[in-house]
């Protein structure tokens, strides 16, 4: 028996295997534009415009642009957690070592050129319905940061890990706003250190208790 994919004509095969780079153009693409200038602000004529693919392509790849969406923030989000993972290897066992590093990062991304603070909360931003595929995306992605925090606020002995790992979360969402207003000379250069008072303020309150 024949096998039907072998007896497809060469310009069809070249077609299929050239589908996983189309989809990689068109998420690149999507990536720069979405994350710039807004998810609702691009249409798809202008990311296909910049991936040099055409309009069928990006269908064969995506079934609608809330799928692209949600395709460019789950890209986005496994970038996220790996430069998160990344400080809580380099210090591991110190929760509050692990924070400091990653907010300084934070910190330093906030206030650099071209910066437009977290696309997650973007996302949740210009789409607030809870239904929606890059809501969904986004929130998953808040919920978990908020129960590590929290965590790790509880590692480092915190009497109210769940105060502190909220107060963290909101130093981080504050710092993405504060970057796109102020830039480099902005508050969010002092994310690290501004945490670093708060987790000592917490932790003395918890020794005071003690």
């Amino acid at each position: 028996m024949v096998d039907p994919r072998a007896a497809a004509p060469e310009e069809e095969k070249d077609e299929v295997s050239a589908q996983p780079r189309a989809a990689d153009r068109i998420l690149g693409a999507a990536r720069e534009l979405f994350y710039h200038q807004g998810i609702r602000a691009i249409g798809v004529d202008e990311i296909v415009r910049q991936a040099g693919v055409t309009k069928p392509s990006l269908y064969r790849s995506f079934a609608s642009k809330d799928e692209l969406a949600a395709s460019y923030l789950q890209r986005y989000e496994r970038d996220f957690w790996a430069r998160f993972d990344a400080s809580v290897t380099k210090h591991p066992g110190d929760p509050r070592a692990q924070i400091l590093d990653y907010f300084e990062g934070v910190g330093r991304r906030a206030g650099s050129p071209g910066h437009r603070g977290c696309g997650l909360t973007n996302a949740v931003v210009e789409y607030p319905e809870d239904g929606h595929p890059a809501h969904r995306v986004s929130e998953a992605n808040k919920r978990e940061l908020r129960r590590r925090l929290r965590a790790m606020a509880a590692g480092m002995g915190a009497s109210e890990p769940e105060v502190l790992g909220d107060g963290l979360l909101l130093l981080f969402e504050g710092a993405n706003i504060g970057g796109q207003i102020f830039g480099d000379a902005g508050p969010a250069a002092a994310l690290a250190a501004n945490a670093e008072r708060l987790i000592d303020a917490s932790l003395g309150a918890a020794r005071r208790k003690a």
